[in-house]
């Protein structure tokens, strides 16, 4: 902040606060007020200017001594309610405008009630910067939420980014501050400058509503208006009258920066990422599209989870209404999109939100409370009404403005215990003595609220790695109220099953079977995400043991049983082909090795997988019911062997999974209907560069009861392979 070159000594106190740019409420001080019934004064702080007009009548104004202070007194009636008036700086350029201070205040009494109560849930559209016209004067109203600032003004390349041009209107006990200023326009830079009540030190922070951004390094916001025409209602329609609990989702994970790039390295736009990944997910079967966090970040490190502009995505890829084109690209091309959002904690920027007007604003005010020792980032404070509203109607920005079709909700198990993660003593307990986050509990129901009852369809899905129980159950019987919640337990369990030998893989049974003790107490995705591939854990293909024939086959089987095991499905970039090395940020995935006959035979499995499971009611209709599983046998340890049945009203499908490099010939299972029962896969075959052992032709029921089962089948298990097996209901 520049200060006047001599102060103004002989000044009244409260127009000294306004030289010294420390007025909590310029607006008392500035702009036109009545000195009696005929006369105004009109009072204006023109740093920069060297000469100021009145435009309707060329009066000149005063200068109040050497101060940047300058008056006008005059008949009301020679001034308009909205007057303009004429700059000419020390080089004698001229600027006309209208003076900002001769508009009230534009935010209504009810937006701001409902913010304080903490039920706004689009106050997005309110605090920020947003494009309006007062009385057919087109400007931009500029708002923020900074209760303990002792003065706010606007900051941009308008006004040569000096806090003394526009100090902003206090409107009182809400702790808002508001300011129109005409003339601006889409494009243009700002940020707001907040004067510290206790410290009286300055600081300039980016707009927590922010809808745009500069590309980082830089870290303004920007002026922005969608100019954008949707054309994906077909797909709003649908989505909103399915019913996801029984539609099959499987979930393409991405991260836009190193999926795919150009010749020389860059990001593509969103627009052309559209056209490419939608192209590959098509072929490929997938139902959606998972992106991580896509909101605005300034380190590429943490790969968008310390987001800084929770209201925009990332300028990396390009403005915004290029990713609502992304998205609506999607749409039509019958794909839905979900993004990766995260609550959980903020980085400590100081151009961000940390101590955003100079106290614990956002964060909780004990260090017990506010600090994440793991990744050394800030957690929200719940408790406040305006903080938990500033997060609400984030979500709810991304599925109005965008369209989206749901979130995945980053670390809940970092919201839901007050210790996570923290050692005895350093973590403070509940009103009641326990570990539990009561606000962030409560944050978490009212957001599945809202967004379940406002956006039918939609799909919020929780990180939850915990037992806490009743993730996905509704709010008014106890739950959390999210619709789906990351199977971590069976991941884990899985994958530390295939990483073992298969001569050890009979000890280990039980972390293939003990999933479906609890596997219907929750609507689970079954995740093989991002996070199982990096720092050091080894791609999904290197963590299988064996040569590389095993390797492969050993993935192939893991896939099988991933697609054939009740759940919606979640697959990381790269795994769609069996990418060798661990995902790097940094870098594009090695495209390079669909030159190899045993990664086009991953893809082609998955692509075969995915029709299979989305064309098959067996596989989908039932999947968080006990209705749609069925163990066959779950015993054969020995053999390391497992059969099961899915179905549905109208289908059934045999599922038989080989975890050993040993063919089984003439394996007897159980079946329940007499018939024939189709290969319809076997993760062994040629097509997916396998040893192509399996079954030729239809296997026939025979009348032999076995595990329990009224008839038998008698057929080939291939080697570390999988087969799944359609039940015709004839003989014919």
């Amino acid at each position: 902040m520049r200060e006047a070159k001599q102060k103004p000594v002989e000044l009244p106190a409260d127009l000294l606060r306004i030289c010294e740019a420390r007025h909590h409420d310029p607006f008392a001080q500035l702009g036109r007020h009545a000195i009696n019934a005929e006369q105004s004064c009109i009072r204006v702080f023109a740093p920069h200017t060297r000469t100021l007009l009145l435009e309707a009548t060329q009066e000149q104004f005063n200068r109040i001594g050497t101060t940047d202070l300058f008056e006008w007194r005059g008949a009301t009636k020679s001034v308009t309610d909205y007057y303009r008036l004429v700059r000419i700086d020390s080089s004698g350029l001229r600027e006309t405008f209208y003076d900002p201070y001769s508009f009230a205040a534009s935010i209504s009494d009810l937006d701001l009630y409902l913010f304080g109560e903490g039920r706004h849930w689009q106050i997005y559209s309110i605090l920020g910067a947003h494009l309006l016209s007062i009385a057919d004067i087109a400007g931009v109203r500029f708002a923020t939420w900074a209760p303990n600032a002792e003065r706010v003004s606007v900051i941009g390349d308008f006004n040569r980014w000096d806090g003394r041009c526009h100090p902003m209107r206090n409107r009182g006990s809400s702790g808002v501050w508001e300011i129109f200023i005409p003339g601006l326009k889409p494009g243009q830079l700002y940020k707001f400058e907040i004067r510290h009540r206790d410290s009286g030190s300055v600081q300039q922070k980016t707009d927590p509503y922010a809808q745009e951004f500069e590309l980082r390094p830089h870290t303004a916001s920007r002026i922005t208006q969608s100019q954008y025409h949707w054309q994906d209602q077909d797909w709003m329609q649908r989505r909103s009258s399915s019913n996801w609990l029984h539609t099959p989702m499987s979930i393409y994970e991405v991260h836009l920066g190193s999926w795919q790039r150009d010749n020389n390295g860059r990001f593509f736009n969103y627009r052309e990422l559209a056209r490419r990944l939608a192209a590959h997910v098509r072929d490929l079967g997938f139902t959606h599209i998972e992106l991580l966090p896509i909101t605005e970040h300034p380190l590429d490190d943490s790969w968008g989870y310390q987001t800084t502009g929770y209201f925009a995505p990332t300028q990396r890829f390009g403005s915004p209404d290029d990713f609502r084109y992304f998205v609506d690209y999607f749409h039509q091309q019958g794909i839905g999109v979900f993004i990766d959002w995260v609550p959980a904690h903020f980085p400590r920027d100081d151009f961000a939100l940390a101590r955003f007007d100079g106290s614990n604003l956002y964060e909780h005010e004990d260090p017990r409370r506010s600090e994440h020792p793991d990744w050394g980032t800030l957690i929200f404070n719940y408790a406040r009404n305006e903080v938990r509203n500033f997060l609400i109607s984030s979500a709810v920005y991304w599925l109005k403005e965008f369209h989206i079709d749901g979130m995945r909700v980053d670390a809940v198990a970092s919201m839901l215990y007050l210790d996570y993660s923290r050692k005895d003593g350093a973590w403070l307990p509940n009103i009641h003595g326990g570990n539990e986050n009561i606000d962030a509990i409560a944050f978490l129901r009212e957001l599945n609220r809202v967004t379940h009852r406002d956006f039918p369809g939609s799909v919020i899905m929780a990180e939850e790695s915990t037992a806490w129980p009743m993730v996905t159950r509704p709010t008014d019987i106890g739950g959390l109220g999210f619709s789906m919640k990351w199977n971590m337990g069976w991941m884990h369990d899985t994958l530390s099953y295939f990483s073992k030998d298969p001569i050890h893989r009979r000890y280990h049974h039980d972390q293939l079977t003990f999933g479906l003790l609890y596997l219907f107490h929750e609507n689970f995705i079954l995740p093989m995400s991002h996070d199982e591939i990096v720092h050091g854990k080894a791609s999904l293909l290197y963590k299988m043991p064996g040569d590389e024939w095993q390797r492969f086959a050993n993935l192939r089987l893991l896939y099988t049983y991933m697609f054939t095991y009740p759940g919606k499905k979640l697959l990381f970039m790269g795994c769609e082909f069996g990418q060798g090395s661990e995902w790097n940020f940094a870098t594009v995935l090695d495209w390079y090795v669909l030159e190899y006959p045993y990664h086009q035979g991953i893809r082609q499995l998955v692509r075969d997988l995915n029709r299979l499971y989305v064309n098959s009611a067996a596989l989908s209709r039932h999947e968080f019911e006990p209705s749609g599983f069925e163990w066959i046998d779950c015993h054969d340890a020995a053999q390391s062997v497992l059969v099961y049945l899915r179905r549905s009203e109208d289908a059934v499908m045999v599922v038989a999974m080989n975890y050993t490099p040993v063919p089984r010939e003439k394996y007897r299972i159980g079946v329940p209907h007499a018939g024939r029962y189709h290969e319809r896969l076997n993760s062994d075959s040629h097509f997916y560069a396998g040893s192509n052992i399996g079954n030729s032709g239809d296997l026939y029921a025979e009348s032999i009861p076995w595990m329990g089962r009224p008839y038998s089948i008698a057929l080939t298990l291939p080697p570390l392979a999988g087969i799944v097996l359609e039940w015709s209901g004839t003989n014919a």
